[in-house]
């Protein structure tokens, strides 16, 4: 299957290596993206400031109710920071005059750097997850 190469935006970063787990797993650009807005799961990742999110392939109810899957796809991304503003000279400036839209000045100034994609075969155990307070930040991000 061939992938069409994800071109970086302000938005997202694509490294090479998660280039390369995408045509070697048959993953497309917009499925990351969507692991991103609505994971199932977000773990810290094993690298320094990297975090993991997750989504099942597909789902189906058992007898009971519950959910359950046989194999799961899994992103890491690191946010980064842009300098655009302060190459500009315009931080401080729009920091002082509108505190109240600083919110919205700092969320589009950040990159989502996708680092690595893959599946995993089965269902992976919880172990890291996230403080709630760092998920909270997430959220407003996408």
């Amino acid at each position: 299957m061939l992938i069409k190469i994800p071109q970086n935006s302000d938005k997202y970063f694509w490294t090479k290596h998660a280039i390369m787990k995408m045509k070697e797993y048959s993953l497309s650009a917009q499925r990351i993206k969507r692991v991103i807005r609505s994971p199932w799961r977000k773990e810290t990742g094993i690298a320094k400031n990297t975090i993991a999110v997750m989504q099942p392939v597909s789902s189906k109810r058992d007898k009971k109710g519950n959910k359950i899957w046989k194999s799961e796809i899994w992103v890491m991304y690191q946010l980064v920071y842009s300098n655009k503003l302060e190459e500009k000279g315009l931080k401080n400036k729009i920091f002082q005059e509108k505190k109240g839209k600083m919110k919205n000045i700092l969320n589009y100034n950040q990159q989502l750097k996708i680092i690595s994609a893959w599946r995993f075969p089965g269902v992976s155990p919880a172990k890291n997850p996230i403080p709630e307070s760092i998920l909270n930040e997430l959220d407003n991000i996408n």
